[in-house]
């Protein structure tokens, strides 16, 4: 039943059968190893997400510490003498600030400020009396370094209109006249700063002096009025935006839906009382006076403190309000952390100038890098939707430098804690790796599929196999059946007309002769049959026997020759005498079949040839190996055919159209009988014919 539905079966109905039962097992396949593979990154996202959230935790908690350390620092520490110890030990000392280089452990810091209510800048860099600073171990170079450093800091301050250039700082002025006022000068500020808001007054008018108290509420309004302007600017910050663009720009993905936001359970900070010491001329406003300190009459504000006066300086004690710090990024882009802190009604603003990419450099990208997020995803860091800067371990720097190359899968986002809550942190994936599950997934994917194609590759050519041994099977039934009818048929007819005495004396000799050739034509095939059942079943053990090379050619002469003559054809042999003691182990009955199927072999396909020879040839190689070789005269083999004519079955003709007889088990009975006995066998085509070459080893 299997047999006959190969028969009726073609290569391409295999073929449409094989995909769709090919397709029918990849398609479930597939789907369940994408489905297992999309949960281990669903898997691997979430432990990167947690990752990202605990990192985002860590580089928050490390700011707040730097923040908090900053905002425990009193009031005092911005002037360059602080008042040292309990009320009866008291004594001066520089302050913590006022080392230089600046010492802090704010990662970029640019240095320390303070701002009066009249809009003066100050630092705890220099000394209140500049004249005395060699006096305070200063010397001449570190002391303009200092100088070079609070300049640099006004400079900044001035660009982002936090300050006036015009208007230098307390000490400065002091120095260069003690006794002189500045009035003039800041009649003058205020009068250009006033354009505009008072309307009614007349521009002759500029030069009218201003009594001292309204000057004090103006200079204080023009001097501290853009630090409240610093954090309610966000829309015209959406103007400004950073070479890295907005963060609405950012084409970053979101198939992962759960999304954290960091929610800030602390408390808001409110502002703190603390009680501050200041010698009396440094004090600003009416603070309330410690008199037991008093040893001589305090100077004037108007004159600086000496190193050699401090013995003898009034010390004043006063209370304080102080705001929680507040955290901005200036126009320059420069990072600003300010607070604000009120005496006496007056309002100071202190603060830290801070270099914005070493800051987040040192304290956000050297914590990423240490972690296994910078091998998969890229950092980036907000500041009131404008992207600042962008970490990632991939790139040849630290930073992008286009807002195209922060496209991605988004990871986290975060916000940071007050202060810094407007700055947010952006986890974005580049490559998400799937883990140890997603290498075993992969391999078995890849080991599945690998089975799957050879496997119906086997199948394919194994079926194609099945319908090819099929058909050959019908061909050599057809062939066979053709090889017996045929002689048989002659058989019996000639029979026939011997039995009846139709022939003549002269005849008979051919009838007998004819008979004869046709009985050894089926017994050869029948022994072709009979060793290809035994072979194929191997029932049928090849017996190698010592053998010399004479014995198998005088035995092959006897077998062939008669054949040979009956056809027509001449037999030459050629085998040199010092080949012919030379000793192989062969079967000799099957060598003689060997023989006579390839002599059988060449007369059919050269019957109509002009040269009517038949040539067999003996000689050793030079690797010791004995060769013999058959050569007809006939047309030859076609190359495409040569390696397909040892094929079990195979015919170069059509069972219908052929014009030789045959059934296509000779010569793959010749191929199998060969390799038994250790030869090869092995055609070539000459100029004309074709010649067989059989090789043995030797013993």
């Amino acid at each position: 039943m299997f047999r006959s539905t190969l028969s009726g079966l073609n290569k391409k109905t295999l073929q449409r059968g094989l995909v769709v039962f090919f397709i029918a097992l990849v398609i479930p396949t597939a789907i369940l190893i994408q489905q297992s593979y999309s949960r281990l990154k669903w898997e691997a996202f979430h432990q990167h997400q947690v990752m990202a959230d605990e990192l985002a935790t860590r580089i928050d908690k490390q700011l707040l510490h730097l923040i908090s350390t900053e905002e425990q620092r009193p009031f005092t520490d911005y002037s360059f003498l602080n008042v040292v110890g309990e009320e009866e030990t008291r004594f001066f000392q520089r302050s913590p600030l006022s080392h230089y280089p600046v010492e802090s452990s704010i990662p970029g810091i640019i240095g320390y400020f303070q701002v009066d209510s009249a809009g003066q800048l100050q630092t705890p860099l220099i000394p209140e009396a500049i004249e005395g600073a060699s006096s305070y171990g200063i010397s001449e170079s570190e002391f303009a370094q200092r100088l070079a450093l609070q300049r640099n800091i006004e400079e900044i301050l001035s660009e982002n209109h936090l300050v006036n250039k015009n208007v230098a700082s307390s000490k400065e002025i002091r120095s260069k006249d003690k006794r002189k006022t500045n009035s003039k000068i800041m009649e003058l500020d205020i009068a250009s700063s006033l354009e505009g808001i008072f309307s009614d007054v007349e521009s002759d008018e500029s030069d009218v002096l201003i009594d001292s108290e309204a000057e004090d509420v103006i200079a204080s309004v023009k001097g501290q009025a853009a630090f409240d302007e610093l954090n309610k600017s966000v829309a015209k910050k959406k103007d400004q935006k950073s070479s890295l663009g907005r963060l609405e720009e950012l084409e970053l993905k979101q198939r992962y839906k759960e999304q954290k936001q960091r929610v800030d359970s602390k408390q808001e900070k409110r502002a703190r009382m603390e009680q501050n010491a200041l010698p009396e001329s440094i004090a600003l406003g009416d603070s309330k006076r410690d008199d037991d300190m008093a040893e001589v009459p305090a100077p004037s504000s108007a004159s600086p403190i000496m190193p050699s006066e401090l013995s003898s300086l009034r010390i004043n004690t006063f209370e304080s309000e102080v705001d929680p710090f507040e955290f901005s990024q200036l126009e320059s882009g420069h990072f600003v952390l300010y607070r604000k802190v009120w005496l006496n009604e007056q309002r100071y603003i202190q603060g830290v100038l801070i270099e914005s990419s070493a800051f987040l450099g040192n304290s956000i990208n050297h914590a990423f890098i240490e972690t296994a997020l910078s091998k998969m995803s890229d950092l980036l860091v907000v500041h009131q939707g404008n992207v600042l800067e962008a970490f990632s371990a991939h790139s040849s720097t630290d930073y992008f430098s286009r807002t195209r190359a922060l496209n991605g899968e988004l990871l986290y986002q975060t916000r940071l804690s007050a202060p810094l809550s407007d700055m947010q942190l952006l986890f974005s994936i580049t490559q998400l790796p799937a883990g140890p599950g997603g290498i075993i997934i992969f391999w078995l994917a890849l080991i599945m599929t690998l089975v799957l194609c050879v496997g119906f590759y086997l199948m394919y050519r194994l079926g194609v196999g099945q319908i090819n041994l099929a058909n050959q099977q019908q061909d050599f039934v057809s062939a066979v059946s053709h090889e017996l009818k045929t002689p048989l048929t002659s058989i019996r007819m000639y029979g026939e007309i011997l039995r009846e005495g139709w022939a003549s004396e002269e005849k008979k000799k051919t009838y007998y002769d004819f008979i004869f050739d046709e009985s050894e034509r089926l017994s050869r095939l029948i022994n072709n049959v009979l060793h290809l059942a035994k072979m194929t079943r191997n029932t049928q053990a090849v017996e190698l026997k010592e053998v010399t090379v004479a014995e198998l050619m005088d035995g092959v002469r006897s077998k062939v020759s008669s054949q040979i003559d009956r056809a027509g054809f001449e037999l030459k042999m050629n085998c040199g005498d010092e080949v012919k003691l030379t000793v192989i182990k062969v079967d000799a009955d099957w060598f003689n079949q060997i023989m006579i199927n390839l002599v059988d072999n060449a007369l059919k396909f050269s019957a109509k040839a002009e040269h009517k020879i038949i040539e067999l040839s003996c000689h050793q190689l030079s690797k010791g190996d004995v060769q013999f070789t058959i050569r007809d005269y006939g047309p030859g083999v076609e190359r495409q055919q040569m390696k397909k004519i040892f094929t079990l079955f195979y015919r170069t003709e059509n069972e219908l159209t052929r014009e030789t007889v045959g059934t296509g088990i000779g010569l793959a009975l010749v191929h199998q009988m060969t390799m038994s006995m250790n030869g090869q066998i092995d055609v070539v085509n000459k100029e004309p014919g074709a010649e067989f070459k059989v090789r043995f080893p030797v013993k």
